[in-house]
């Protein structure tokens, strides 16, 4: 019994020294749009882990979006080692309250014995919240009393915000130990000067080693219409993504000129028995995904949207491919011009001396 009070008054000073510590930072990102919309954060796991796990950790329904932000291929593994402090891209839907962003009832951490706010968010989740940011969305009002089997909301930092007019997607960045704000701009083609401004730093000797950062992501380009159920559509460069419920995939590549490619996504669809015709309005020869090159113009089908009553829009687009070769032609064409200028006025200097002869 006296071994019982002892580790009973221990666990009490425990908990109430964690409840005084003084937080870090919050991580929250100024949000202001009506709008909510996808954003993605890094987890850094403190152990050895696995994707499987992860997912079940975040909530994430399903194991293709998973793999899409962080460019895996199809066929890893939902088995797949984590290794520790290693970085998982984690996408999740966003919305804005109070000037902030906040993950939108995800994730759903159920607390297990031995739990404790601080250790659910320093260590499960790795930093990516504060214990009093965990404690006042799910309207706690003491730190120190969670039940076992009691669901937390854990709310992400995130932002729907525009960024100098542009839509993107914003990304939670860990901080990893030597970096500089001029480096990460690089990285993620930005600029210093934004990433200052959006994460409130007065100067580039602010950033901190593990501190969660906002950079904003540029999109690839797309046709997508407003009236599409997946407007805007948003795809960051290095990922994919699957929509028009999972009938379509779609990629972005700086490589590909930051234009979105999308394709159809050969798996079943998972609202409509099955998936609908992606023929190309405009190329009736043409399916979404493919092209045609002509004399001077590459024909693509490219990804429009989708509507609620089983359609697929899919437009061709037109791209010109001469212009380099049409260069060239002129440059050609303007130095035959010299020389057939040439050619002539040497011939009347030789006619004009054979008239003087």
């Amino acid at each position: 019994m006296k071994m019982g009070i002892q580790a009973t008054w221990l666990l009490l000073l425990t908990l109430g020294f964690l409840s005084a510590i003084t937080p870090t930072a919050a991580q929250s990102f100024k949000c202001s749009s009506p709008t909510p919309c996808t954003s993605i954060v890094d987890y850094v796991s403190p152990n050895a882990t696995t994707i499987s796990a992860i997912k079940t950790l975040f909530g994430i329904k399903n194991l293709r979006s998973l793999l899409g932000a962080n460019n895996l291929p199809l066929s890893t593994p939902a088995t797949q080692p984590v290794a520790a402090k290693q970085k998982i891209k984690i996408t999740f839907p966003c919305f804005c309250t109070n000037g902030t962003g906040i993950s939108n009832k995800r994730p759903l951490y159920k607390v297990v014995p031995d739990d404790t706010l601080y250790h659910i968010a320093a260590e499960v989740f790795s930093g990516l919240v504060t214990y009093p940011q965990i404690q006042a969305v799910n309207n706690i009002s003491d730190a120190n009393n969670i039940e076992i089997g009691q669901e937390l909301w854990i709310p992400l930092p995130c932002s729907c915000d525009e960024v100098d007019g542009e839509k993107v997607v914003h990304y939670g960045h860990v901080v990893d130990a030597g970096s500089t704000v001029e480096g990460i701009a690089q990285q993620y083609n930005t600029t210093e000067d934004t990433l200052l401004k959006l994460n409130g730093l007065a100067s580039p000797n602010d950033l901190k080693a593990a501190a969660v950062l906002d950079v904003p992501l540029k999109a690839c380009t797309s046709i997508v219409s407003t009236s599409s159920m997946d407007y805007p559509l948003l795809v960051p460069n290095g990922t994919y993504i699957f929509t028009a419920n999972n009938c379509v995939r779609c990629n972005c590549d700086a490589a590909n000129n930051m234009v979105l490619h999308c394709e159809p996504s050969h798996i079943n669809s998972s609202s409509w028995q099955s998936c609908p015709s992606m023929q190309c309005q405009g190329a009736d020869n043409l399916y979404l995904g493919n092209s045609t090159v002509s004399t001077c113009n590459r024909t693509t089908c490219g990804y429009a949207g989708y509507l609620n009553n089983q359609t697929i829009l899919a437009n061709a687009v037109v791209e010109s491919t001469c212009s380099v070769r049409e260069s060239s032609a002129t440059k050609f064409s303007t130095q035959a011009w010299r020389w057939n200028f040439l050619l002539i006025f040497v011939q009347l200097v030789l006619f004009s001396l054979h008239l003087s002869l």
